[in-house]
């Protein structure tokens, strides 16, 4: 028996609570990174496990995934597809994903009663971020007769929880189709209308802007940018755009509404990003109302977390650091 097993067993043993049949939804069986073993990150979606495998190269690990599988197999007889993603293959395909058996990956999962559409091999990462689970309960338990704007929407799923809650509209913003159909298609899933304007793609800084000068305002803003992206229009970096980004879309939040200011920077420390928030807010027209955990399956639990990340995220319980901000207007 190698090392790994052991890591893999005590993992299984204390989510005990997710992993009983029937199983909708999703929850991460294994965090390598912050459980013992790095390079290697194992999700469960439906009945569909998702192995990532980071090595470098990626068939380091595949002795340890072939032990793994057994293991997990006989812990969860349940699951009926195994993917896996190798995040440095050469292969476009093999990086988005292949079946290591099993049948077809899973189409869909449920999360506080809401269905989420997923295509998981559409890109290299799963599309339904596990980290934001909490965030996604706010939003269905807060917004209720209330407007928001999704940016870097992806496939929506912060926007769909929104709508699940009763948001009376929401309007999607990313600057790809494909994502955003996977919106709309958790959208059917939940038998919630769809208007083909509030499903958005352009441009982030575009598409703010036009709104800013429209005097278009929300109750909620969500903004959860990728750690690192550029076009021909535009760049940003968490590392050091977070100020920016959250000033970009402050004027489009109503007196009293929400701005939800997401940064998953590993190398941005919790203490940092927190800096640059109360720095923000020195002004009096921001205040931070709280700050969203991410779940324990996410960050290990007690008796399974090992190691250290790789930059403290105190006060924050992981490196995706979730504030919600609260808006106050001078015009109020």
């Amino acid at each position: 028996m190698s090392a790994f097993l052991p890591l893999l067993s005590r993992a299984i043993s204390a989510r005990a609570a997710f992993v009983n049949p029937p199983h909708d939804g999703a929850f991460r069986l294994f965090n390598g990174f912050l459980e013992g073993f790095p390079g290697l990150v194992m999700d469960v979606y439906a009945s569909t496990l998702v192995i990532f495998n980071l090595g470098k190269p990626a068939e380091l690990l595949e002795p340890f995934i072939l032990e793994g599988m057994e293991h997990i197999h006989a812990s969860l007889p349940w699951l009926h597809a195994v993917l896996e993603k190798k995040r440095h293959a050469f292969d476009p395909v093999v990086r988005r994903g292949q079946l290591l058996s099993g049948a077809q990956p899973d189409h869909k999962v449920l999360e506080h009663g809401c269905w989420y559409a997923l295509d998981l091999t559409l890109r290299q990462d799963a599309g339904l971020y596990l980290d934001t689970r909490n965030l996604r309960k706010w939003a269905s338990e807060t917004l209720r007769g209330r407007t928001a704007l999704n940016t870097f929407a992806y496939t929506g799923s912060l926007g769909v929880a929104a709508i699940s809650g009763g948001a009376s509209r929401v309007i999607h913003l990313d600057l790809s189709r494909e994502v955003l159909n996977l919106a709309k298609t958790s959208y059917s899933l939940n038998g919630f209308p769809i208007h083909k304007e509030d499903f958005v793609v352009e441009d982030f800084f575009v598409h703010t802007s036009r709104l800013k000068r429209d005097g278009e305002q929300f109750d909620c803003v969500f903004l959860d940018p990728p750690y690192f992206s550029t076009t021909h229009r535009s760049r940003l970096d968490l590392n050091t755009d977070s100020a920016r980004l959250i000033n970009k879309v402050r004027p489009l939040v109503k007196d009293g509404g929400w701005l939800v200011a997401i940064n998953n920077s590993l190398y941005v420390s919790g203490r940092e990003y927190l800096s640059i928030l109360e720095r923000l807010c020195t002004d009096g027209y921001l205040m931070i109302a709280d700050l969203i955990p991410v779940p324990e399956d996410i960050t290990g639990f007690e008796a399974t977390r090992s190691g250290q990340p790789v930059t403290d995220p105190h006060p924050f319980n992981h490196a995706t650091k979730i504030a919600l901000l609260e808006v106050r207007r001078k015009s109020a």
